[in-house]
């Protein structure tokens, strides 16, 4: 579990790269998803592309979850260590409305349940031995870091904006940035604004780390995203091959017509949900992180976003300005 002490926190490279200066961390982050939904959208708009990549492991739990029982259950053998960020009512109101209109074009994707959505703060561990991850429970038990971690949102608020749906071969997510001085619908001091959920991001890892504990996690990326939805079938978008030999082709038509919905609503979050030069927003284009419920330590098979929570934070309920 040993660390260098003198090791640098990867997640500090953007703050000084970007003078920690909310608006050019906000930047970043845009640049970075509008980037990446434009090389995928070339790839799945592509002849070349030849299907979803499917989650197997998802595949088989849902059909599991849809067996009549006689059948052993399917169990995920990846046990996971994550601190979780659970969006609040308005935005999870937010997931399903954007849910409901993917579905409208694809209904045989999975869509991630209300009471499983969450927003990956800091990985500790993935895809490890149940036992491997108990240990590092108890690892940051034993070093007293535990409740700072969950409960670090109680005293640094962070404020996530402009909603929009990310996509690639696998999955959707909600995906938000940084919030750099906007109006806002709550009591929130835009002031605070100056501690972006990017900070909070490098604060939590370097609190994990000063316990000596050495994390790989997958989102150093500009990451702040609900995955919203994932393919577990290539039902719906595929056609019956007409060429000899048979079999099925990727239904391209289909595919563009999702990539088109995706399209649309994000057209509708930027005119609905972000903010406006007359101050006119919704509460909905916003999100308090810890609003309602604090952070979540979370174990077990967490990957969809069920677990078992070690330990929840204080949440918080901020007052509107809006009515």
């Amino acid at each position: 579990m040993g660390q260098d002490a003198q090791e640098p926190n990867p997640l500090d490279q953007l703050i000084i790269e970007c003078h920690d200066d909310p608006k050019q961390i906000q930047t970043r982050y845009e640049t970075h998803r509008s980037n990446r939904n434009g090389q995928f959208k070339d790839k799945l708009l592509s002849p070349d592309f030849k299907g979803w990549q499917i989650d197997e492991i998802l595949r088989k739990l849902h059909a599991h979850a849809d067996a009549d029982g006689e059948t052993r259950p399917f169990v995920d053998p990846r046990h996971n260590l994550t601190l979780y960020a659970r969006p609040p009512k308005h935005i999870r109101n937010l997931v399903a409305e954007v849910q409901q209109d993917i579905c409208d074009v694809a209904p045989s994707v999975w869509f991630t349940p209300p009471e499983q959505l969450h927003m990956t703060t800091l990985e500790i561990a993935s895809c490890r031995p149940e036992l491997e991850i108990e240990k590092l429970v108890s690892h940051l038990q034993g070093h007293d870091v535990v409740m700072d971690l969950v409960d670090s949102l109680f005293y640094h608020r962070t404020r996530l904006v402009k909603p929009m749906v990310s996509y690639d071969a696998t999955a959707m997510a909600l995906t938000f940035v940084p919030a750099a001085g906007e109006e806002t619908t709550t009591t929130h001091n835009m002031k605070d604004d100056g501690y972006t959920y990017h900070h909070l991001r490098r604060d939590v890892s370097g609190m994990v780390t000063t316990t000596g504990l050495q994390m790989k996690p997958r989102y150093i990326a500009l990451s702040a995203h609900i995955t919203i939805a994932r393919f577990i079938t290539q039902d719906g978008f595929v056609l019956e091959n007409p060429n000899e030999g048979g079999g099925e082709v990727v239904d391209h038509a289909r595919v563009a017509a999702l990539v088109e919905r995706v399209e649309k609503i994000n057209e509708k979050l930027q005119e609905e949900y972000w903010f406006r030069e007359d101050g006119v927003i919704s509460m909905k284009g916003e999100w308090l992180v810890g609003q309602e419920r604090g952070l979540e330590l979370c174990k077990g098979t967490s990957f969809y976003g069920g677990g078992e929570a070690v330990l929840v934070g204080k949440g918080f309920h901020s007052g509107s300005l809006h009515s």
